[in-house]
């Protein structure tokens, strides 16, 4: 399976369908996995220090601009990012998105330990980061809740080049430092084995069997991973317990 590089708009328009049709009970839990064309997101807590001020000097470079409804400042998406998606009903699994995060960051934190690389949380900074002295960002997270189910979510850096984040202060972070596994590995990784494996973790944690199918927007076909409707009511509390990632 493919996975082209998909607009921003494209993306946002399918998330904003499949909320619809998750809270009317019509698919089950989704998890969308993609790479973006370049483009800046600007969210709720996002101010104008962050990024110069003026949204037509990024545009002018080459890139798009949004404004979004997900938590958190500005951030880069690219080609070499996999971005995650997770359309959930939120209630199947926490009782607020807190601990919601903390899943998404154990999830990235278990993918980047296949390959070796050790991804840590810092308290009060949302997101994974690795070097212990010189911290960097590798993964950055963002969501929305919308009437108990889960938009936006995560996006981790693989063989991304980060010269655009120079641009910005990525995620509303003075002085934040941004790396991806190429970078850390010193060696280039298969985009798609990475893509598959978070799938997989994110089963692992969720406990989650996926169904893979394909959903319409704006004329593209985007390729998505739904849940089984019997799996939805495994929790992941106790999975992440046992490994340690209690969040």
């Amino acid at each position: 399976m493919t996975f082209d590089q998909v607009p921003y708009d494209t993306a946002w328009e399918l998330q904003r369908a499949l909320v619809e049709e998750r809270l009317a009970d019509r698919r089950p839990d989704t998890l969308v996995l993609l790479e973006h064309a370049p483009v800046y997101t600007i969210g709720r807590s996002g101010q104008e220090s962050h990024w110069g001020g003026d949204e037509r000097i990024l545009r002018e470079a080459g890139y798009s601009v949004y404004r979004v409804e997900r938590g958190g400042s500005v951030t880069y998406h690219g080609p070499g990012q996999i971005v995650g998606y997770p359309i959930l009903r939120l209630g199947h699994f926490f009782a607020g998105p807190k601990a919601y995060m903390r899943a998404l960051e154990e999830v990235v934190i278990r993918t980047l330990a296949e390959w070796g690389v050790t991804g840590r949380r810092i308290d009060k900074l949302t997101g994974v980061w690795v070097g212990q002295r010189d911290r960097m960002k590798i993964a950055a997270l963002g969501v929305r809740i919308v009437r108990g189910i889960t938009m936006h979510g995560f996006a981790l850096n693989v063989m991304l080049d980060v010269a655009p984040f120079h641009r910005i202060v990525p995620c509303g972070i003075a002085e934040c430092r941004v790396t991806s596994m190429a970078d850390v590995l010193g060696r280039p990784l298969e985009v798609s084995l990475v893509r598959r494996r978070i799938a997989e973790v994110f089963a692992e944690l969720f406990g989650l069997d996926w169904t893979e199918q394909e959903s319409g927007c704006a004329n593209r076909s985007i390729p998505v991973r739904s849940a089984s409707a019997a799996a939805c009511d495994h929790g992941v509390r106790a999975r992440l317990d046992a490994n340690g990632g209690n969040p």
